[in-house]
């Protein structure tokens, strides 16, 4: 998985991309100029402590390795929001699903 680690990323992202949200989670999308996608992961301290964050880190990025068919020339942010710690692992596939998704309708139109 190509992952963005770098703060400088993450904020060009969060400013210059297209924003899709639900009830627990906001996507940010933009182009990339190269052939293939970066994604990365923001969960805030509010949502409890490192091992939660990390555990629910590691459940995102097996979502989107397993379940998520991601478009090249695009680099994406997962940002979570409070109440996601709340959902069990099928909950969460459900949503992270259903924010992709949505996201490509919006571009269709």
């Amino acid at each position: 998985m190509h992952r963005l680690k770098k703060n400088k990323e993450f904020n060009y992202i969060y400013k210059k991309g297209e924003r899709v949200s639900t009830e627990h989670f906001t996507l940010f999308v933009v182009k990339s100029k190269y052939e293939n996608y970066k994604i990365g992961f923001s969960v805030s301290k509010k949502l409890g402590k490192a091992n939660k964050r990390n555990k629910l880190k590691r459940r995102l990025k097996e979502i989107v390795r397993k379940d998520i068919k991601v478009l090249p020339f695009r680099n994406y942010v997962l940002l979570a929001r409070e109440g996601v710690q709340e959902l069990d692992f099928i909950l969460l596939k459900e949503e992270i699903i259903f924010l992709f998704k949505k996201y490509e309708k919006k571009k269709v139109i």
